[in-house]
């Protein structure tokens, strides 16, 4: 395939995870009203999503190494178009939950398989780079999803938002059924074998450069989650912005993410991944400290605005750009014969940490300002600590042990 079509495929499939989160959340305060259901129920249709797309993976991994990435993306999708149509004519709150656990167990095979394609196709230090190029991609979908998921819930009700999440898996898919090649050059006839399985994910577990990087790009997902779990009740609740506005204000978020991508690639032409991961640390810990500064000093004052809050965010995406590219590509990459299983290991480990994290948020949303201020305070320290220590240490690829 083209390296142009590749990225191209990259992009979408990795643009599945914005447009099924962004493109949502100005509809969530909506449907939360419309259901009559809490706060708590609200946060559990990102939670559902989140956990089915982190332990689908583990399923979708060892498959993609036994019979490749082809049948499993095209199967995937099949299933995401779906599982879109059935969240939009939800009749009730648990039926649209439902919907969104099963859209993540689609979405998990897009997303894996992306990863593993990075990792079929190029060497690591390569793969960091077209890596960066397909999440630039994904900002540029993630740009539009907010607003136009706004515009749609404010003019034409959140059920067509939703409906869009159909659109978009039904392109994907047909792009993919037209010009997808099978990447995957040996299929692993054991892939499946239980036994070799648990010892596959336990040597991937045990490897230092696996863990460092794992760390890095999970808790770097977990800051921006942290503020896709919070930002549409701070902006369109506490700061009684419209739905439309938010859209805008998520626009901007992504934009700055786009140019941390663009500044990563131009990093790595200079310098190492790892000089690269730990500037990129130095933006990611001031966005962090900014926002929990910004929203105690502004308590109750007039002062304290949509500013207050997108500054930090700005900040802490130009890093999320840069740990995002190196974090996703670096974890596979000492694993050529198991890439499959190794991307899903890295994404269910992600998304177990954001259902723990939603679960918490979810109790902790009367204040939602503060809510957002507390978790990206954590995540960024977490994420500066992993860079400049278990990164610099242990984040070139090392060679696997022999049994691996």
């Amino acid at each position: 395939m083209p390296s142009k079509l590749v990225v191209l495929l990259l992009a979408l499939l990795l643009g599945l995870q914005p447009v099924t989160t962004d493109l949502y959340l100005p509809a969530l305060p909506a449907i939360t009203e419309g259901f009559g259901a809490g706060m708590g129920q609200a946060q559990l249709t990102l939670t559902a999503l989140l956990l089915a797309f982190g332990l689908s993976q583990l399923v979708w991994g060892p498959l993609s190494d036994r019979f490749g990435r082809r049948p499993i993306l095209l199967w995937g999708m099949a299933a995401y178009v779906l599982a879109s149509v059935a969240c939009a004519l939800a009749p009730n709150m648990a039926w649209l939950i439902t919907g969104r656990a099963l859209q993540g167990v689609a979405m998990g095979a897009g997303v894996m398989a992306a990863r593993a394609v990075v990792r079929d196709l190029y060497a690591p230090a390569q793969g960091a780079t077209v890596m960066s190029q397909a999440l630039t991609g994904l900002g540029i979908i993630a740009c539009a999803c907010a607003p136009i998921g706004g515009v749609l819930t404010d003019w034409l009700g959140w059920r067509m938002a939703l409906l869009c999440l159909a659109a978009f898996g039904a392109f994907t898919f047909g792009l993919l059924l037209w010009r997808f090649e099978e990447t995957l050059a040996h299929p692993n006839p054991n892939a499946l074998q239980l036994r070799q399985l648990w010892r596959a994910n336990l040597v991937i577990l045990r490897h230092p450069t696996f863990r460092a990087w794992c760390a890095l790009s999970s808790g770097s997902y977990l800051g921006l989650f942290t503020f896709l779990a919070c930002s549409a009740f701070v902006f369109t609740r506490s700061m009684g912005y419209s739905k439309t506005a938010y859209g805008f204000f998520m626009l901007s978020m992504s934009m700055s993410y786009i140019v941390g991508t663009f500044w990563c690639r131009w990093m790595l032409r200079r310098t190492s991944v790892h000089r690269a991961v730990a500037v990129a640390a130095i933006l990611t810990l001031s966005g962090g400290v900014s926002m929990a500064a910004l929203a105690y000093a502004g308590q109750g004052q007039e002062w304290y605005g949509p500013t207050c809050v997108m500054g930090p965010i700005y900040l802490f995406m130009l890093g999320h750009g840069v740990h995002q590219s190196c974090g996703q590509s670096g974890a596979v990459a000492p694993f050529p014969e198991r890439a499959g299983t190794a991307s899903a290991l890295n994404g269910f480990l992600m998304m177990l940490g954001a259902f723990f994290m939603g679960g918490w948020l979810g109790t902790h949303m009367d204040e939602p300002v503060f809510a957002l201020a507390h978790g990206l305070l954590l995540w960024s320290v977490f994420v500066s600590v992993v860079a400049w220590t278990l990164v610099q240490r242990h984040g070139r690829s090392a060679p696997l042990p022999a049994r691996a």
